[in-house]
């Protein structure tokens, strides 16, 4: 059709039509629909603009479920087919995972806490189930260890911090950070980890009895006895890491806490916490626990005896 409007004006519209064997109908029909879409498409073109804004606003790394259930959220009653295909006309498109490896070693001289998990990551409230783990994060002034724990209830990262070494103060001081803002009943809590000498070393195990916490582990190496940890590598790697090369520590720090506590935790939502990101999902939960009914106990009938 461009060819068409090119040369009209020397040749006229139906000549050139005639040479590419193009119904002079056809490219009139074209020349309306363009002045004067239907309004199907002008909705179209309207859903574009939003779909673009939402995954501009993700750091472009939804895809169409998302997008889909932030449009309904918004208010905006669309089927996800559609939105399939108008991110698929528009070349939109999420970041898609590769599978993480492993960067643990065990100690074999280490005594080790049962699995209390057995691959069973749900909680029925927050703080009841912590995942652990540790990855690299590479940056050209060299590599970069970042120690997380997961909340299995909400999915939450509630503690993390970095080092240049992978040792036992890196997964401490994750733990300590988790500790300092999250309220902890002792007897309560497990702590899931593999067999990583950093997390059988005593100085965690130590704070980890004295905050009351259980201890769980799964076998290194095994992403099915870790497997909430591993996902969140594998969400982390996919949206934020593999993106960019990090100059420095520094900026790898930067690029993390913009991440996780700037958007993992405040606006990423997730299907399983029903399009909600983890601190609407416990919020949800602590307003659902405040509203709940009290229930209210009838004393026993009194046994009048002789």
């Amino acid at each position: 059709m461009k060819l068409i409007d090119e040369h009209q004006d020397r040749f006229g519209a139906e000549p050139v039509l005639r040479e590419l064997h193009i119904p002079a109908s056809t490219y009139y029909r074209w020349r309306h629909d363009v002045a004067e879409p239907c309004e199907r498409k002008r909705h179209d073109a309207e859903l574009t603009e939003h779909i673009r804004r939402i995954h501009a606003d993700s750091g472009e790394t939804y895809g169409s479920p998302r997008v889909h259930a932030v449009l309904r959220r918004e208010g905006t009653r669309v089927g996800r087919k559609r939105v399939e295909r108008l991110m698929r006309q528009a070349g939109i498109q999420g970041v898609s995972p590769r599978r993480p490896r492993s960067f643990t070693r065990r100690d074999p001289a280490a005594d080790l806490a049962p699995d209390l998990v057995q691959r069973d990551f749900t909680a029925v409230a927050p703080n009841r189930l912590w995942v652990a783990d540790i990855s690299l994060i590479p940056t050209r002034e060299g590599p970069w260890w970042l120690a997380t724990i997961r909340d299995a209830f909400s999915r939450r990262i509630v503690g993390w911090h970095t080092s240049e070494r992978a040792d036992a103060d890196l997964v401490l001081t994750a733990l300590e950070y988790a500790l300092h803002g999250r309220p902890v009943e002792p007897g309560q809590l497990v702590h899931h980890s593999d067999h990583g000498c950093q997390y059988t070393s005593i100085k965690l195990t130590t704070r980890l009895l004295k905050a009351g916490i259980e201890p769980s582990m799964g076998s290194v190496g095994d992403s099915f006895d870790n497997a909430l940890a591993e996902n969140f590598w594998s969400v982390l790697k996919t949206e934020c890491v593999r993106r960019t090369t990090f100059e420095t520590r520094t900026d790898a720090d930067l690029a993390l806490f913009a991440y996780i506590d700037g958007w993992y935790n405040t606006r990423r939502i997730q299907k399983r916490l029903g399009w909600l990101s983890p601190d609407e999902y416990e919020a949800k939960f602590y307003a659902d626990q405040a509203t709940a009914e009290p229930v209210t106990v009838e004393p026993p009938t009194p046994v009048l005896t002789r």
